[in-house]
């Protein structure tokens, strides 16, 4: 059972990581249908950029904080939302500290202020927890395969963490959690230098530079667009189920066959820049939607052709300014 948006009308969501690329087109999305929204940020990785929009919006709200600090916000909260980590490769390796602190201070924060509001929390989890999968594709029922002190681990365990914690709240005191397992998104309002494969490759197409494949490419990942994640995440929130959700794109296709469409669509020859495999980088990437079909009705329509375009103009916009 999913309950309709306009019964949180004027009702209050707060978005931990509020100016993060995911969390920032839920913001979007939450006040488009009627709600008020406190968002909060520490500008680790997260662009005001992402927020400027939404300036002088009557019904937005920015704080800016660190959320592995305590903090409580005034009046009534029907939604926590807490999708406040570093996300990329680059910056949980560069800030593994922070990373891990995002998992777990943050989380019990979140969690508390939910509790103390009576609100439904959701955890933005990811497909990490599922390591470097023994299993494809990907079922919430798989249990992971993760190198729980590689470099990637500070995130990986971080994320279980979190999962963890949010269980323990709904058994121990009957919250009304959610958990999110978000694979491979894409879409406008990401960083250029972030790391990840889709604006690594948009920007190395765009300056003309040889495309960077880490292995011989013959890994895979399954890319969903932004505006499909986003709503299977507030059809998650609105439902009365509590155990984990992968919210992803089946589509799978290899990192080079991703350098080969951004070729295509660039109309140019494909260049490359061989290097070596990072440690504990998955081999395979792709969700089981199974659940995600069955208990919000939910699966990405936005075609990878349409998806990517739209993201390739948004770059191209911001290497202009």
């Amino acid at each position: 059972m999913i309950a309709e948006p306009s019964q949180f009308a004027q009702r209050t969501a707060v978005v931990t990581g509020g100016a993060g690329f995911v969390p920032s087109h839920l913001i979007d999305r939450l006040l488009a249908d009627g709600l008020k929204v406190v968002a909060l940020d520490n500008f680790v990785t997260g662009n005001p950029a992402n927020l400027a929009h939404l300036d002088g919006h009557p019904d937005f709200r920015f704080i800016q904080h660190d959320v592995s600090e305590p903090y409580d916000i005034d009046g009534d909260v029907a939604f926590v939302f807490h999708m406040a980590s570093p996300a990329s490769p680059i910056d949980y390796v560069q800030i593994p500290v922070e990373t891990l602190k995002a998992g777990s201070y943050a989380s019990h924060h979140a969690l508390d202020l939910a509790l103390r509001k009576k609100a439904t929390y959701l955890v933005a989890s990811t497909s990490e927890v599922y390591g470097d999968p023994e299993i494809h594709p990907q079922p919430e029922s798989y249990w992971g395969n993760v190198n729980s002190i590689g470099v990637r681990s500070c995130y990986d365990e971080a994320k279980r963490y979190a999962e963890a914690a949010t269980m323990a709240y709904h058994r121990a005191h009957g919250l009304d959690t959610k958990i999110v397992r978000i694979f491979n998104t894409y879409g406008p309002r990401m960083r250029l230098d972030d790391g990840r494969v889709v604006p690594a490759f948009i920007g190395q197409a765009l300056r003309g530079e040889p495309m960077t494949i880490f292995g011989d490419g013959s890994q895979t990942r399954s890319f969903c667009y932004v505006s499909d994640l986003v709503e299977g995440i507030w059809r998650l929130a609105r439902s009365n189920f509590h155990e984990p959700v992968n919210c992803g794109n089946p589509h799978e296709m290899t990192i080079r066959q991703f350098a080969e469409a951004i070729a295509r669509i660039f109309e140019v020859e494909l260049k490359v820049e061989d290097r070596p495999l990072p440690p504990d980088d998955p081999k395979v990437r792709k969700p089981d939607i199974a659940r995600a079909k069955e208990i919000l009705g939910w699966q990405p329509v936005v075609d990878f052709e349409t998806g990517i375009r739209q993201t390739i103009d948004y770059f191209r916009e911001t290497l202009k300014q």
